[in-house]
Parts: C-alpha cells; structure tokens; sequence
C-alpha cells in the first residue's frame, strides 16, 4: 500500500508538470489568447479585416499619462494642456501613478504588451526613479519605451543602464527619440534653422546608445519621432535618406493635430494630410511603401510599413498589391500571429514554433517561397557583402480636439452622430490601437481622448497636488 501512494503521488506530479510544459509550450499562452480574442471583439466592423492586428498578433499599444507632465523644451505646436509644465516632476508619483496604471493594463490587456513611458520629458525623472518605473512596467509584462526629446547626456543614460554597483539594471533599452525643428530649447542649437541642422544630434542620441552597448553590453531599441506640419513637409525625404542608416529601427511620422496648448499653435497653421505625407516617407526611401498588408486599428490613424535596408536600398516585407505576399501574410495571421518572437527563453521560442509547423506543415513552404523571392529581388551577394538591417515606417495621424471632445461625449452617451466629421471620429475612436489607462474608473481610454478631454482638466489637479514650490515649515 505505501509504495501505491507513493506511485500515486508520483503520477500526479509527473502530471501536473507535463501540463505546465504543455500550456508554457503552447504558441500563445491561454491568458494571452483570451486577451487577443477579446480584443478582436471589442473591434469595430469596419477593421475586421485579414489585416487586421489588433486582436489577431497584439492588443494594441499603451502609454502612460499624468505621471510627469513636465518638459524643458518649447514646440510650436504643442500637444500639451496649457498647465503640464506647471506641474512638478516627483519620481514617487511616478512610480506609484505606472504602477497602478500597468496594473489595470495587465488585467484588461493581458500578460504582455508595448507600453511608453510618456508624459512630458522622461529624462526629467531622476534616473534611479526613471530605472525604477521602467522595471514596474517589466514587472506587468509590458515592454517600455521611454519617450524623450532626446537631449540628455551619456551619464545619465547610464544611471538609467546601471545601478549604483555599476551592474546592469536591464539587459536592453527602448527609446524614442523626438527630433524635428519646431522643438526649441536643445542644447546646442536652441532655434533650428531646417531639419538638417539637427542630423548632428540624431546622430548623438544614437551614438549614446551605441556606448551603452561597447562600455556596458546593454543593447537597444532606437525609434525616431517627428511632427509634421507645412513648414517640415518638403523636409521628410531628406531625414528618411540622411538618416535612415543612423542606427534607428522605427520611424514615426505625425501630421499635427489641433490639440493641446493653443498658445503653441502659429496662425496660418494648416493640416498636412496623410498621403502628403506618406509621398514624402516614400521619395525618403526611395520606394513605394504599401501599408495596407498590415493594419493596426483604423488605416485613417495608422499606416505602418514593415522592411529592411539591404546596404542603402529599402526593401518591404510584403507587397500588399502582391497576392503571393498577402498569401503569406494571411498564414502568418492564421498561424503564427499571437507569438511573442522576441520572448526569451529562445529554445522555448522555438519549441512553439514547431508546435505550429507539426500541425500546419504547409506554412514552411509559404514562408520558403516568400524567402525564395526575396533573396532574388535583393540579391544574395548584396546579403552577403551589407546584411540586414531592419527599419519600420510609421505615419500617427492624431485628431483635433474639436473633433474628438463632441464624438466622444457622444460615445459615453450611447449616441452615434450623424456629422460626417464627428462620425469619422467615433470611428477612428472606437478602433483606436494606443490606449491609457484610468485605474480610478477601470476604464482605457484612446490616447487622443486623454490629450483633448481629459488631460487639460488632469493637469490643473495635478499642478495643485506637486506645485513647482513646495513650502517647507
């Protein structure tokens, strides 16, 4: 009888541990996938389609607010509410604002995500309380990405990089920088005469992270960002060519939107629309740049073109007018999307990989022929002599306040507007992909609605709970 207990316990243990290599084996974890499928659900009519994203490969982006309104820069224009700068930077608020921010983002989204750390300038944080709120996002599964202007020093990178015993606080970085000549205040070139001029300090801000890699073995995630309005337009292909081989793996392009600060707004201020723009990303790279392959929320918000640089020549992914690319673009959404690539263990990463081979064999050969193709177009010589370098393209169109207020007062009452305006809106609102979180009513809300609704009336109460004085006895 003992030895049949002890088989008994034996067996059941041996059990429960095959069922956790099972479930931590699967392409997508259970959780993961609840969350993506509730994703999907919560979507609009209107972007289920088989390029879609949002519900099928992620949830969707996040970002953080009212964690440190502050910044050191001016920019015409300015998404900023009129009090933001009036308001102190406490990195205790801020640690304890992302915690309760992530937490909610971790139970409605999910167990992993891309989250920014985005507020005003992020390297006004203290950089021990800056480490601090990058390790609290980890810790919710989130992947940070800290939003800067980019014009701080290599030492406080590296107070971010290490801790105070010199060791490594995280193995890799994510940044974004904000470069374009509107911003004034950087040290060094205080009133950009062009976008040119401040190739030099793009240059910089890579070159700190280059160190941080050589001196420390931190690697990095580098993004380039930059506000678009008719006085940069003409200027877009220059900074995609002269910069396109700095070292950034993202380029992200955003037309300006009425929000925020309207002292920061110039008269005769006009909108430059999407496809202005998007021509102007393209005679940067020097080809068409399809966006319709992938899709993530409304096409009217986002338009995002996935590829690699070979050498100087750009080369797309997937050609969307191509239906031997969109073949393999729907095995992949079919297939694949969900997993988390980038994930470590790296054998784990493989092992569900060859889950999903096992079971959908024929996704080897759609991924061969696309391989096949694309070494012919690129040039296996031209592989061998530059490699690879991969690059994404990004286009952000954000909405004007005096949209967004009216549509989505009308979304909280149920109401759908009749307005062709307002009802692009509602739309664009109800498949929007970059989310915040609002612990105090449990609720996430699109980024636009936090800059146009909510953040103004946010920041008055925060510029009473951290004033820029603090009266001691």
């Amino acid at each position: 009888m003992r030895w049949r207990g002890i088989r008994s316990r034996v067996t059941q243990r041996a059990a429960v541990l095959l069922r956790a290599v099972e479930v931590a084996t699967r392409p997508i974890h259970p959780e993961a996938a609840e969350a993506l499928m509730r994703r999907w659900h919560e979507l609009p009519d209107h972007v289920k389609t088989p390029a879609q994203t949002l519900g099928r490969q992620a949830v969707g982006c996040e970002g953080t607010h009212g964690v440190f309104p502050k910044c050191n820069l001016a920019c015409t224009p300015c998404y900023h509410s009129r009090d933001a700068n009036q308001v102190r930077v406490d990195g205790r608020h801020t640690q304890a604002s992302v915690m309760d921010q992530m937490r909610l983002m971790r139970t409605v989204r999910g167990p992993r995500a891309h989250a920014q750390l985005i507020g005003g300038e992020v390297s006004l944080l203290p950089a021990d309380d800056h480490a601090a709120t990058l390790a609290i996002m980890r810790e919710h599964g989130r992947e940070p990405m800290s939003m800067s202007h980019g014009d701080f020093d290599y030492d406080y990178l590296q107070a971010v990089a290490l801790g105070p015993d010199g060791r490594r606080r995280f193995d890799r970085l994510s940044f974004a920088g904000h470069f374009d000549s509107m911003m004034f205040g950087r040290r060094g070139i205080p009133r950009p005469p062009d976008e040119q001029s401040l190739n030099l300090y793009r240059a910089a801000f890579v070159e700190r992270f280059t160190r941080l890699r050589r001196e420390h073995g931190v690697s990095s995630f580098l993004a380039h960002n930059m506000t678009v309005t008719a006085s940069n337009l003409d200027q877009i292909a220059d900074v995609v060519r002269d910069c396109g081989c700095m070292g950034f793996g993202l380029f992200s392009f955003q037309p300006a939107a009425f929000v925020g600060d309207e002292r920061r707004w110039r008269k005769g201020d006009a909108h430059v629309t999407s496809d202005e723009v998007w021509r102007q990303i393209e005679a940067g790279a020097g080809v068409r740049l399809p966006y319709r392959a992938f899709v993530h929320g409304d096409m009217r918000c986002n338009r995002t073109t996935y590829g690699f640089y070979v050498g100087d020549r750009y080369r797309p992914l997937l050609d969307d007018a191509d239906p031997a690319d969109l073949r393999v673009r729907d095995a992949f959404q079919e297939h694949l999307a969900g997993i988390t690539f980038k994930a470590k263990p790296i054998p784990l990463v493989i092992i569900k990989i060859a889950r999903v081979i096992s079971q959908h064999p024929s996704i080897v050969r759609a991924f061969a022929d696309w391989t096949v193709r694309t070494i012919r177009a690129v040039g296996a010589m031209n592989l061998l002599r530059y490699g690879v370098r991969p690059v994404t393209f990004v286009m952000h169109s954000f909405m004007d306040a005096s949209v967004v207020k009216p549509a989505w007062e009308a979304m909280q009452r149920g109401e759908r507007l009749s307005d062709p305006r307002l009802v692009e809106a509602q739309e664009r609102l109800a498949a929007c992909s970059y989310a915040m979180a609002h612990p105090d009513t449990g609720t996430l809300v699109p980024a636009c609605v936090q800059h146009s609704v909510l953040d103004p009336i946010a920041n008055i109460e925060l510029r009473k709970q951290l004033p820029l004085t603090v009266l001691t006895g």
